[in-house]
Protein backbone atom coordinates (compact mmCIF):
# COMPACT_ATOMS: atom_id res chain seq x y z
CA UNK A 1 0.00 0.00 0.00
CA UNK A 2 1.33 3.33 -0.95
CA UNK A 3 1.60 6.19 1.21
CA UNK A 4 -0.09 9.56 0.51
CA UNK A 5 2.91 12.14 1.38
CA UNK A 6 2.90 16.07 1.11
CA UNK A 7 5.86 18.33 1.25
CA UNK A 8 5.31 21.20 3.51
CA UNK A 9 7.96 24.18 2.16
CA UNK A 10 9.02 23.96 -1.22
CA UNK A 11 12.20 26.28 -0.28
CA UNK A 12 15.90 25.15 -0.43
CA UNK A 13 15.75 21.56 1.26
CA UNK A 14 12.13 20.95 0.62
CA UNK A 15 12.82 20.83 -3.31
CA UNK A 16 14.91 17.60 -2.09
CA UNK A 17 12.46 16.14 -0.06
CA UNK A 18 9.64 16.24 -2.91
CA UNK A 19 12.08 15.24 -5.64
CA UNK A 20 13.25 11.76 -3.61
CA UNK A 21 9.54 11.65 -2.38
CA UNK A 22 8.17 11.22 -5.89
CA UNK A 23 10.94 8.59 -6.22
CA UNK A 24 10.38 6.11 -3.21
CA UNK A 25 8.80 3.22 -4.20
CA UNK A 26 6.02 2.94 -1.35
CA UNK A 27 5.61 6.68 -1.13
CA UNK A 28 2.63 8.51 -3.23
CA UNK A 29 3.52 12.59 -3.43
CA UNK A 30 0.36 13.78 -3.95
CA UNK A 31 0.49 17.76 -2.69
CA UNK A 32 2.99 20.46 -2.13
CA UNK A 33 2.10 22.89 0.44
CA UNK A 34 3.74 26.51 -0.29
CA UNK A 35 2.15 30.03 0.20
CA UNK A 36 5.26 31.59 -2.01
CA UNK A 37 3.51 32.22 -5.12
CA UNK A 38 6.47 32.04 -6.99
CA UNK A 39 8.03 28.69 -5.58
CA UNK A 40 4.33 27.52 -5.37
CA UNK A 41 4.61 27.79 -9.20
CA UNK A 42 8.03 26.30 -9.30
CA UNK A 43 6.71 23.14 -7.24
CA UNK A 44 3.71 23.48 -9.37
CA UNK A 45 6.30 22.96 -12.67
CA UNK A 46 8.59 20.19 -11.44
CA UNK A 47 6.41 17.84 -8.97
CA UNK A 48 3.34 18.06 -11.65
CA UNK A 49 1.27 17.51 -8.20
CA UNK A 50 -1.41 19.99 -6.88
CA UNK A 51 -0.05 22.96 -4.69
CA UNK A 52 -1.61 24.55 -1.50
CA UNK A 53 -1.20 27.86 -0.29
CA UNK A 54 -2.34 26.49 3.04
CA UNK A 55 -0.95 23.67 4.38
CA UNK A 56 -4.35 23.11 6.40
CA UNK A 57 -6.17 22.33 3.05
CA UNK A 58 -3.83 18.95 2.91
CA UNK A 59 -6.11 17.47 5.73
CA UNK A 60 -7.76 14.26 4.51
CA UNK A 61 -5.52 14.23 1.46
CA UNK A 62 -2.67 12.65 2.82
CA UNK A 63 -1.59 10.26 5.29
CA UNK A 64 2.04 12.07 6.06
CA UNK A 65 3.93 14.87 5.32
CA UNK A 66 7.55 16.34 5.41
CA UNK A 67 7.42 19.41 7.11
CA UNK A 68 10.60 21.78 5.77
CA UNK A 69 9.14 25.15 7.06
CA UNK A 70 11.58 27.43 9.02
CA UNK A 71 12.46 26.35 12.56
CA UNK A 72 10.11 28.99 14.03
CA UNK A 73 7.22 27.44 12.56
CA UNK A 74 8.10 23.82 13.33
CA UNK A 75 5.63 23.52 16.70
CA UNK A 76 2.71 25.11 14.69
CA UNK A 77 2.50 23.15 11.51
CA UNK A 78 3.47 19.58 12.71
CA UNK A 79 1.44 20.10 15.37
CA UNK A 80 -1.05 21.03 13.21
CA UNK A 81 -0.87 17.71 11.40
CA UNK A 82 -0.30 15.48 14.60
CA UNK A 83 -3.46 16.71 15.28
CA UNK A 84 -5.46 16.09 12.81
CA UNK A 85 -4.23 12.57 12.46
CA UNK A 86 -1.26 13.08 10.20
CA UNK A 87 1.98 11.24 10.94
CA UNK A 88 4.74 13.52 10.76
CA UNK A 89 8.59 14.33 9.33
CA UNK A 90 9.62 17.38 10.59
CA UNK A 91 13.37 18.91 9.83
CA UNK A 92 16.10 19.37 12.26
CA UNK A 93 15.58 20.82 15.05
CA UNK A 94 12.71 19.85 16.07
CA UNK A 95 11.57 23.10 17.66
CA UNK A 96 13.37 26.20 18.64
CA UNK A 97 13.11 25.17 21.56
CA UNK A 98 13.19 21.76 24.33
CA UNK A 99 10.22 23.11 25.48
CA UNK A 100 8.08 23.23 22.57
CA UNK A 101 9.83 19.66 21.47
CA UNK A 102 8.28 18.15 24.23
CA UNK A 103 4.80 19.68 23.30
CA UNK A 104 5.11 18.05 19.68
CA UNK A 105 6.12 14.69 21.15
CA UNK A 106 3.47 15.03 23.99
CA UNK A 107 0.88 15.71 20.76
CA UNK A 108 2.10 12.37 18.79
CA UNK A 109 1.18 10.14 22.20
CA UNK A 110 -1.90 11.48 22.63
CA UNK A 111 -3.30 11.09 19.16
CA UNK A 112 -1.69 7.82 18.16
CA UNK A 113 0.79 9.57 15.27
CA UNK A 114 4.47 8.94 13.95
CA UNK A 115 6.88 12.23 14.58
CA UNK A 116 10.27 11.82 13.18
CA UNK A 117 13.10 14.40 13.13
CA UNK A 118 15.34 14.97 10.17
CA UNK A 119 18.82 14.16 11.61
CA UNK A 120 19.92 13.52 8.79
CA UNK A 121 23.27 12.05 9.95
CA UNK A 122 21.88 8.84 10.98
CA UNK A 123 21.76 8.21 8.04
CA UNK A 124 25.21 8.67 6.98
CA UNK A 125 26.61 5.54 5.93
CA UNK A 126 30.05 5.92 7.55
CA UNK A 127 28.31 6.20 10.85
CA UNK A 128 25.81 3.36 10.44
CA UNK A 129 29.12 1.15 9.50
CA UNK A 130 30.78 2.65 12.96
CA UNK A 131 27.80 1.99 14.88
CA UNK A 132 27.27 -2.10 13.08
CA UNK A 133 30.93 -2.36 14.70
CA UNK A 134 29.79 -2.26 18.21
CA UNK A 135 32.71 0.52 18.90
CA UNK A 136 31.14 2.03 22.31
CA UNK A 137 33.51 5.53 21.80
CA UNK A 138 35.26 7.09 25.64
CA UNK A 139 35.65 10.32 23.56
CA UNK A 140 34.39 12.39 20.75
CA UNK A 141 35.50 14.98 18.59
CA UNK A 142 33.57 16.50 16.05
CA UNK A 143 33.86 19.91 13.94
CA UNK A 144 31.12 20.86 11.52
CA UNK A 145 31.91 24.29 9.68
CA UNK A 146 30.23 25.80 7.00
CA UNK A 147 30.62 29.01 5.00
CA UNK A 148 27.92 31.88 5.59
CA UNK A 149 24.70 31.00 3.40
CA UNK A 150 22.25 32.99 4.34
CA UNK A 151 19.81 30.11 4.64
CA UNK A 152 18.50 29.38 8.78
CA UNK A 153 19.16 32.26 10.26
CA UNK A 154 16.37 32.26 12.20
CA UNK A 155 18.06 30.28 14.49
CA UNK A 156 22.11 30.46 15.78
CA UNK A 157 25.07 27.70 14.95
CA UNK A 158 23.97 25.41 17.53
CA UNK A 159 20.59 24.28 16.26
CA UNK A 160 21.44 25.05 12.74
CA UNK A 161 24.34 22.74 12.38
CA UNK A 162 26.10 21.55 16.17
CA UNK A 163 22.28 20.33 16.77
CA UNK A 164 23.91 17.40 14.23
CA UNK A 165 26.26 16.26 15.88
CA UNK A 166 24.41 16.73 19.56
CA UNK A 167 22.41 14.34 18.46
CA UNK A 168 25.09 11.71 17.28
CA UNK A 169 26.62 12.19 20.19
CA UNK A 170 23.38 11.67 22.28
CA UNK A 171 23.14 8.56 20.19
CA UNK A 172 26.26 7.13 20.94
CA UNK A 173 26.25 8.08 25.16
CA UNK A 174 22.67 8.60 26.19
CA UNK A 175 21.11 11.71 27.63
CA UNK A 176 22.93 11.33 31.28
CA UNK A 177 24.96 14.94 30.26
CA UNK A 178 26.27 15.82 33.57
CA UNK A 179 28.42 18.85 32.78
CA UNK A 180 28.34 21.17 30.21
CA UNK A 181 30.71 23.79 28.79
CA UNK A 182 30.30 26.51 26.05
CA UNK A 183 31.83 29.76 24.26
CA UNK A 184 30.58 31.24 21.21
CA UNK A 185 29.73 34.48 19.60
CA UNK A 186 27.96 35.98 16.61
CA UNK A 187 30.11 37.36 13.69
CA UNK A 188 27.47 38.16 10.72
CA UNK A 189 23.56 37.63 12.33
CA UNK A 190 22.48 38.51 15.72
CA UNK A 191 22.59 34.92 17.08
CA UNK A 192 25.71 33.00 17.83
CA UNK A 193 27.46 31.84 14.42
CA UNK A 194 30.23 30.10 15.91
CA UNK A 195 30.58 27.93 19.06
CA UNK A 196 32.30 25.47 20.93
CA UNK A 197 31.06 22.61 23.77
CA UNK A 198 32.40 20.40 25.81
CA UNK A 199 30.01 17.90 27.45
CA UNK A 200 31.02 15.38 30.34
CA UNK A 201 28.28 12.19 30.46
CA UNK A 202 27.62 10.36 34.07
CA UNK A 203 29.55 7.11 32.03
CA UNK A 204 32.33 9.45 31.83
CA UNK A 205 32.67 9.84 27.99
CA UNK A 206 33.09 13.38 27.05
CA UNK A 207 32.87 14.96 24.00
CA UNK A 208 34.16 18.00 22.12
CA UNK A 209 31.89 19.71 19.67
CA UNK A 210 32.93 22.66 17.41
CA UNK A 211 30.49 24.05 14.81
CA UNK A 212 30.83 27.70 12.83
CA UNK A 213 28.67 29.18 9.79
CA UNK A 214 31.89 31.49 9.21
CA UNK A 215 34.57 29.06 7.80
CA UNK A 216 35.63 29.46 4.15
CA UNK A 217 35.21 25.48 3.36
CA UNK A 218 32.99 23.22 4.46
CA UNK A 219 33.66 20.52 6.68
CA UNK A 220 31.55 17.83 8.64
CA UNK A 221 34.08 15.54 11.04
CA UNK A 222 33.83 12.96 13.84
CA UNK A 223 36.83 11.43 15.57
CA UNK A 224 35.93 8.85 17.90
CA UNK A 225 37.93 7.35 20.60
CA UNK A 226 37.31 3.85 22.80
CA UNK A 227 39.56 1.93 24.57
CA UNK A 228 40.49 -0.68 21.66
CA UNK A 229 39.60 1.32 18.42
CA UNK A 230 39.86 5.00 16.86
CA UNK A 231 37.41 5.61 14.07
CA UNK A 232 37.53 8.97 11.43
CA UNK A 233 34.47 9.78 10.25
CA UNK A 234 33.97 12.41 6.95
CA UNK A 235 30.09 12.75 6.96
CA UNK A 236 30.66 15.01 3.79
CA UNK A 237 32.66 12.37 1.67
CA UNK A 238 30.74 9.69 3.17
CA UNK A 239 33.34 7.50 4.44
CA UNK A 240 35.38 6.56 7.31
CA UNK A 241 38.43 4.67 9.03
CA UNK A 242 38.07 2.56 11.49
CA UNK A 243 41.62 1.50 13.13
CA UNK A 244 41.36 -1.68 16.01
CA UNK A 245 44.03 -3.83 17.56
CA UNK A 246 44.50 -7.05 15.79
CA UNK A 247 43.52 -10.71 17.84
CA UNK A 248 46.13 -11.35 20.44
CA UNK A 249 47.42 -7.73 21.27
CA UNK A 250 48.99 -7.42 24.12
CA UNK A 251 51.26 -3.86 24.97
CA UNK A 252 52.65 -5.45 27.81
CA UNK A 253 54.09 -8.70 26.36
CA UNK A 254 55.74 -6.06 23.25
CA UNK A 255 59.49 -5.96 23.92
CA UNK A 256 60.27 -2.12 22.79
CA UNK A 257 63.90 -2.94 23.04
CA UNK A 258 63.61 -5.42 20.65
CA UNK A 259 61.91 -3.36 18.09
CA UNK A 260 64.64 -1.29 15.98
CA UNK A 261 62.40 0.76 12.97
CA UNK A 262 65.61 1.61 11.19
CA UNK A 263 65.24 -2.15 10.64
CA UNK A 264 61.89 -2.45 9.82
CA UNK A 265 61.38 -2.19 6.14
CA UNK A 266 58.00 -1.03 6.06
CA UNK A 267 57.18 0.29 9.98
CA UNK A 268 53.58 1.34 8.66
CA UNK A 269 53.29 -2.35 7.56
CA UNK A 270 54.58 -3.38 10.56
CA UNK A 271 52.05 -1.51 12.39
CA UNK A 272 48.95 -1.00 10.82
CA UNK A 273 49.45 -4.75 9.59
CA UNK A 274 51.40 -6.74 11.89
CA UNK A 275 50.42 -4.79 15.39
CA UNK A 276 46.61 -2.90 14.40
CA UNK A 277 43.99 -3.80 11.96
CA UNK A 278 42.43 -0.93 9.69
CA UNK A 279 38.90 -0.83 7.67
CA UNK A 280 38.28 1.92 5.25
CA UNK A 281 33.96 2.66 4.84
CA UNK A 282 33.51 3.98 1.55
CA UNK A 283 29.73 4.23 0.51
CA UNK A 284 29.11 4.53 -3.37
CA UNK A 285 25.61 6.13 -4.64
CA UNK A 286 24.70 6.66 -1.04
CA UNK A 287 21.64 9.27 -0.47
CA UNK A 288 21.50 10.15 3.39
CA UNK A 289 18.19 12.21 2.46
CA UNK A 290 16.94 9.41 0.61
CA UNK A 291 17.28 7.11 3.34
CA UNK A 292 15.87 8.75 5.76
CA UNK A 293 12.87 9.88 3.70
CA UNK A 294 12.01 5.99 2.79
CA UNK A 295 12.63 5.13 6.36
CA UNK A 296 10.00 7.58 7.01
CA UNK A 297 7.49 6.18 4.67
CA UNK A 298 8.37 2.60 6.12
CA UNK A 299 7.46 3.25 9.47
CA UNK A 300 4.27 5.00 8.26
CA UNK A 301 3.12 1.74 6.33
CA UNK A 302 4.00 -0.67 8.98
CA UNK A 303 3.53 1.71 12.00
CA UNK A 304 7.08 1.02 13.35
CA UNK A 305 9.12 3.19 15.19
CA UNK A 306 11.66 5.79 13.37
CA UNK A 307 15.19 5.79 13.58
CA UNK A 308 14.42 9.28 14.83
CA UNK A 309 11.65 9.54 17.00
CA UNK A 310 10.68 12.77 18.32
CA UNK A 311 11.85 11.85 21.94
CA UNK A 312 15.34 12.09 20.39
CA UNK A 313 14.73 15.27 18.69
CA UNK A 314 13.79 16.98 21.82
CA UNK A 315 16.71 15.63 24.21
CA UNK A 316 18.97 17.47 21.10
CA UNK A 317 17.48 20.90 21.85
CA UNK A 318 17.67 20.62 25.00
CA UNK A 319 20.61 20.00 25.33
CA UNK A 320 21.10 22.84 22.85
CA UNK A 321 19.36 25.04 25.11
CA UNK A 322 21.94 24.34 27.89
CA UNK A 323 24.89 24.85 25.38
CA UNK A 324 23.48 28.26 24.52
CA UNK A 325 23.04 29.00 28.49
CA UNK A 326 26.68 28.60 28.80
CA UNK A 327 27.42 30.59 25.96
CA UNK A 328 25.19 33.89 27.27
CA UNK A 329 27.39 33.40 30.75
CA UNK A 330 30.73 34.44 28.47
CA UNK A 331 29.48 37.27 26.49
CA UNK A 332 32.03 38.97 23.94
Amino acid sequence: MSVRVAVVGYGHLGKHHARLLAEIGDADLVAVAESRAEAADEARAKTGVEVFADYRDLIGRVDAVSVVVPTQGHREVAGFFLENGVDVLVEKPITPTAAEGRELVEIARRHGRILQVGHIERFNPAFRALREQGIEPRYVEAQRLAPFTFRSVDVGVVLDLMIHDLDLVLSLFGDDVVDVQAFGGSVFTPSEDMASATLRFGSGAVAQLTASRVALKPLRRMRTFSRDAYASIDFAEQNGVLIRKNAGWDFGQLDMSRIDPSKIDDLWKFVFEGLLRVDRYAAENANPLRDELASFVEVVRDRGEPVVPGEAGAAAVELADRILAAIRQHPW
